[in-house]
């Protein structure tokens, strides 16, 4: 079955980084669209970044251009999301995404796949 697994959450300081990773399995890594989002405390999903099939083309939420950069593997089945300058407004639980053969998009309804997310605390 296909898989997801998130990993390199943590707890940081403002102005730290953290790299996410997720690793896919269970599927032809090389056909999807991958997206990650977020979810605080509180607020709905929130849609942060998304990578094209090749990782020619991305696509950011307007708040995180400039700090976060998202990039994939195909080799590794792996999509990863560079976070800088973090920020407490940060504070999520982090979740990454696939849809099949899509366009690049921010609405979570046109994902197929989601994985169980990993938790990141920005502290002040």
């Amino acid at each position: 079955q296909v898989q997801l697994v998130e990993s390199g959450g943590g707890l940081v300081q403002a102005g730290d980084s953290l790299r996410l990773s997720c690793a896919a399995s269970g599927l032809t890594f090389s056909n999807y669209v991958m997206g990650w989002f977020r979810q605080a405390p509180g607020k709905e999903r929130e849609f942060v970044a998304a990578i094209n099939w090749i990782g020619g083309r991305t696509y950011y939420l307007d708040s995180v251009k400039g700090r976060f950069t998202i990039s994939r593997d195909n080799a590794k089945d792996t999509v990863y999301l560079q976070m800088n300058s973090l920020k407490p407004e940060d504070t999520a639980v982090y979740y990454c995404a696939g849809q099949y053969r899509g366009l690049l998009s921010s609405a979570a309804r046109g994902y197929d796949y989601w994985g169980q997310g990993t938790q990141v605390t920005v502290s002040s």
